[in-house]
């Protein structure tokens, strides 16, 4: 048996994941984190995107966050996120719509333009694609 390091993946309504995990894989702002037991304290700012988890046994589950902080000690690791939701749950067509449409907003600047919205629903929208693309790929 691997050894593990106890997860807890939780959002502003509820907790989403906690268990035993071989590994924690998020997106970072300086690029993708991957989380063994042992690794070195730590809290950095996640970007909108996947978190990946390899459950002990080597079974692997994807959650989408809106962003958030990774808190690493030595004995868990954890996610605090604004939203987290199960990739499996998802609606890529939905998430399509949102992407056609923050970037109709972003063309159609009009005298009420907020540009830091539209960009925030922009990226929001393609990291979920991302991780609506990744689930199906089963990396």
């Amino acid at each position: 048996m691997a050894i593990t390091v106890h997860c807890d993946i939780v959002s502003a309504e509820a907790e989403i994941f906690s268990g035993l995990v071989e590994m924690v894989v998020a997106h970072g702002n300086l690029g993708d984190l991957g989380i063994a037991p042992g690794h070195a304290p730590l809290i950095t700012d996640l970007k909108p995107g996947p978190i990946r988890v390899i459950k002990q046994g080597g079974e692997q589950e994807v959650f989408y966050i809106s962003g958030g902080f990774l808190e690493v000690q030595p004995n868990m690791v954890k996610v605090l996120a604004d939203t987290a939701i199960r990739a499996a749950d998802l609606d890529e067509a939905a998430a399509q719509q949102s992407l056609q449409e923050a970037e109709k907003a972003l063309h159609a600047k009009g005298a009420e333009f907020d540009y830091g919205s539209a960009a925030a629903r922009l990226a929001e929208a393609a990291a979920q694609l991302r991780t609506v693309r990744q689930m199906r790929n089963r990396y």
